[in-house]
């Protein structure tokens, strides 16, 4: 990781309230959404990256990325036994790419964004491994950002009651929480 390059890996982001917003409603959205099961839509995890002019901790514009989990599960479920749910997954060539376009034009990927529905927002055994990608050390310098979606229990919907960001601490070769200051 170069933590000069990309300090938002130590130190943070700075994220506006309208970003957040969008992140936020895209994953009330997914929560609504998802798999049918049993006659009922059974949600499923938002995710998507946020970007930010290169060399400090301000990230100002978010896009939403495809969830495929569940078209994975669908097409080999042994393989893919988890459904968007519980999982999220990003095709990892086109974000590769978009990772090296992004900082290739000066406004680099500082933050991978998912949701979790009905369970909190911390940094999952499973998302680390994501993150890790079978190695010692995350595969890109991003920050992570969890956003948790509760359901209201009587199908009126779902709010997001908690989010937090993840960092990787070298020291520790482990996801430590993060300073999201929220502007």
């Amino acid at each position: 990781m170069d933590l000069d390059k990309h300090p938002w890996t130590r130190d943070g982001v700075t994220i506006p309230r309208a970003v957040l917003d969008e992140i936020e409603q895209a994953s009330r959205e997914a929560y609504a959404g998802g798999l049918e099961k049993d006659g009922a839509r059974e949600g499923e995890e938002a995710c998507g990256v946020i970007v930010g002019p290169a060399g400090d901790l301000q990230a100002d514009a978010q896009e939403r990325l495809p969830n495929l989990a569940n078209r994975y599960h669908a097409m080999d479920p042994e393989g893919y036994p988890r459904t968007g749910r519980t999982y999220f997954l990003v095709d990892p060539l086109k974000f590769s790419k978009k990772v090296r376009e992004a900082e290739a034009a000066g406004r680099p990927v500082k933050v991978l964004w998912h949701s979790h529905l009905d369970c909190g927002a911390y940094f999952s055994d499973t998302d680390a491994q994501t993150a890790l990608a079978g190695g010692d050390e995350p595969s890109y310098d991003l920050a992570f950002l969890v956003v948790s979606v509760r359901g209201d229990g009587r199908g009126g919907g779902a709010t997001v009651d908690d989010r937090k960001l993840f960092v990787w601490d070298a020291a520790k070769k482990a996801f430590v929480e993060g300073a999201l200051r929220i502007a």
